[in-house]
């Protein structure tokens, strides 16, 4: 089903379109060569408990997503739409005191093998089949630090020298950091490099949660925290990240709209869409706000497709997607 968002819909029922609630908003002129301020937010599922890690396949003409509550990875293609891709995405062994949450970040390896960030399993794995052809069984890249298990990681993303960067905060616990299984004593970011060895890079962030590279020397870590709601921007060196800097705050705007900063992408062109408070985000490189796409209900992550033509977003129950300009 695809429609427009509209303030009608209530309860996961589309009802006769009224007033439209999800729309482009510009603060810089430069957006317009981005994206129209006129675009219409597409409705192309919903119904779903939380929807995250977008990822668009192109082999495959794809988007694969995360509904993490239902522990599920689902896949949406033009010709069939909504497909159980699969289940269980990121809880496979039941523990008291876990959340039971599944899977979250979802990307492609230097391989094309997709890998998946388990909240539940607290790892970073990769599935073990062919994307045509998914299947519950999992290689673990990595689940603990320095004898100590993980987290719940969360988002990553690889460097152009085959390094896996990821964040692991604590949301796949049920008391978060309170929660009786948590190990270690902070929310990491780190690094996991191709020989296997993981390093910290950072332990000072209360909610390190998105996560992209600018470019090879510079890496952007979302803060998904009510009061420090932020974007950080990191300098990459060979053994760690350093001059840490605030790429932009947004904890005013957190106090009055649902989201916090959370998954990103960025364009070949160097255009960041970030979600945060009121939706999508739309920045350059030097972190100067160009516009947003406001969804009303909390946005989670967003992906391009291919030839950036369009951007999808996981926003709450549902799953969108917008047109860009090329």
């Amino acid at each position: 089903m695809r429609l427009v968002l509209y303030s009608t819909l209530f309860l996961g029922i589309a009802c006769q379109p009224k007033e439209k609630i999800a729309f482009v908003e510009q603060v810089d002129p430069a957006l317009e060569s981005i994206v129209s301020t006129q675009a219409s937010v597409e409705i192309l599922e919903e119904g779903f408990q939380w929807s995250e890690g977008p990822l668009w396949v192109e082999r495959e003409k794809m988007l694969l997503f995360s509904d993490v509550p239902k522990n599920t990875i689902y896949k949406w293609t033009e010709e069939k739409g909504l497909e159980t891709y699969l289940m269980p995405s990121g809880y496979t062994v039941i523990i008291e005191g876990n959340g039971g949450e599944g899977s979250n970040g979802l990307l492609l390896n230097p391989k094309g093998e997709l890998v998946i960030c388990q909240h539940g399993d607290r790892r970073i794995v990769v599935m073990n089949a062919a994307l045509e052809k998914p299947q519950t069984t999992y290689l673990t890249l990595a689940d603990h630090y320095k004898g100590s298990r993980l987290n719940s990681p969360n988002d990553a993303t690889y460097h152009s020298n085959g390094d896996l960067y990821f964040t692991d905060p604590p949301y796949g616990f049920i008391n978060d950091d309170e929660g009786p299984l948590k190990e270690l004593p902070f929310n990491g970011v780190f690094r996991l490099k191709q020989t296997g060895e993981l390093h910290l890079l950072a332990d000072s962030l209360t909610r390190p949660n998105g996560i992209i590279l600018l470019d090879d020397t510079t890496l952007l870590i979302a803060n998904s925290d009510k009061m420090k709601a932020r974007w950080y921007a990191y300098t990459i060196t060979a053994d760690s990240i350093h001059s840490g800097r605030i790429f932009y705050d947004a904890t005013a705007e957190a106090q009055l709209e649902n989201g916090l900063p959370d998954g990103m992408k960025i364009s070949s062109k160097g255009i960041i869409y970030a979600t945060g408070p009121g939706g999508v985000w739309i920045f350059d490189r030097s972190g100067k706000v160009l516009g947003k796409i406001k969804t009303t209900v909390a946005s989670a992550n967003c992906a391009l497709d291919t030839n950036e033509k369009n951007l999808y977003i996981t926003a709450s129950n549902y799953l969108l997607r917008i047109p860009l300009r090329k």
